[in-house]
C-alpha cells in the first residue's frame, strides 16, 4: 500500500516537473520558439519510472493542460491546443513516454553496475522516444496542409519546418538524458519497486 502511494506521489511530482519545464526555453538564433525542454522531460520521466508507470506523468501533464491549465509552453492550455497545427506534439509526448517507458522496462537496483546491455536499452528507449514525439505531428501537418500543398508538400513542410531543425537538438537532449537515467534509475528502483 505504501509503495502505491509513493508511486502516485512520484507520478504527480514528475508531472509537476514537466509542467515547470514549460518556462525553460533555450534561445537559438533562427528558431522562433527556441529549444523547449518539455519533450526531453517526458522521455526522461518515462525512462526513470519504466514500464507503464513511465507514461503516467506525461499523460497527467497533458490531461491537465487539455483541461485548461496553462502548463504548455507559452502559458497555453485548453482543448484548442489539440486543434492547431502543432497539436500533434501533445499526443506525441504521450506516445514517446509510452514507448520509452516500455523499452526501458522497470528499473532495478542491479543497474547500479552499469552494463553494456542497460546502456544500449536506455539509449534505444530515449532515441525512440525522441523520434516518436514527431510522428503525430507529421499526421497533423499532413491533415492541415494537404489541401494547399498536397501530401508530398505537407511532408516536405514538416521535415523543413518541424523535424530537421530539431533533429540535432533532440540528439543533444538524448545525450544528456541517458546518463541522467543511468544514475537515477537504481535510486528509483530502490524506493519504488524493491
Amino acid at each position: 500500500m505504501q509503495k502505491k502511494v509513493l508511486r502516485s506521489s512520484i507520478v504527480a511530482f514528475f508531472a509537476a516537473i514537466i509542467c515547470a519545464t514549460s518556462f525553460f526555453r533555450v534561445p537559438v538564433p533562427g528558431i522562433q520558439q527556441g529549444i523547449l525542454v518539455q519533450n526531453a522531460m517526458c522521455v526522461l520521466t518515462a525512462v526513470l519510472l519504466g514500464g507503464v508507470w513511465g507514461v503516467l506523468p506525461t499523460a497527467l501533464f497533458v490531461t491537465v493542460g487539455v483541461l485548461g491549465l496553462p502548463v504548455f509552453a507559452g502559458g497555453q492550455g485548453g482543448f484548442q491546443i489539440l486543434t492547431n497545427i502543432q497539436g500533434g506534439y501533445r499526443i506525441g509526448w504521450v506516445l514517446a513516454a509510452l514507448l520509452a517507458g516500455v523499452i526501458s522496462a522497470r528499473p532495478s537496483v542491479e543497474e547500479k553496475r552499469v552494463r553494456k546491455g542497460t546502456v544500449v536499452r536506455l539509449s534505444l528507449a530515449v532515441l525512440v522516444g525522441m523520434v516518436a514525439v514527431y510522428l503525430p505531428e507529421l499526421l497533423y501537418v499532413i491533415a492541415f496542409e494537404q489541401a494547399q500543398r498536397g501530401v508530398g508538400g505537407a511532408v516536405r513542410l514538416f521535415v523543413a519546418a518541424f523535424f530537421a531543425p530539431f533533429l540535432l537538438v533532440d540528439f543533444l537532449k538524448a545525450v544528456v538524458v541517458v546518463p541522467l537515467a543511468l544514475k537515477i534509475r537504481p535510486v528509483v528502483a530502490q524506493y519504488l519497486y524493491d
